[in-house]
């Protein structure tokens, strides 16, 4: 019984999260960070729709956020320090992993 308790219980992680976005939306050059926040998570997946969600409800976008909601073509940044910087760009219906070399 121990065992199986112990199965269940899923390490969380604070991820530090950085978000990118051209001056106008649909441009595919000149990114620029827009903000940077932490989340909990438990996986860069679980980050991403955590993001996602906060970044698109009108109530629980940050007071200090003054940019356009997280749509198609925004890039995310996920630091976890040592084990490195992951970048993804939300596509139609998904996140892609991607270089950062299009981020500033």
């Amino acid at each position: 019984m121990v065992s199986s308790i112990l199965l269940l219980k899923k390490r969380v992680s604070v991820l530090n999260i950085t978000v990118f976005q051209t001056p106008f939306f649909g441009e595919e050059k000149g990114y620029e960070k827009v903000y940077e926040t932490t989340v909990k998570a438990f996986n860069h997946k679980d980050a991403l729709e955590k993001i996602f969600r906060i970044f698109n409800v009108p109530d629980l976008i940050p007071n200090d956020y003054k940019a356009r909601f997280i749509s198609t073509g925004d890039i995310l940044l996920i630091d976890e320090g040592k084990r490195g910087k992951t970048y993804y760009r939300l596509q139609p219906g998904n996140w892609e992993k991607v270089s950062g070399e299009n981020v500033r």
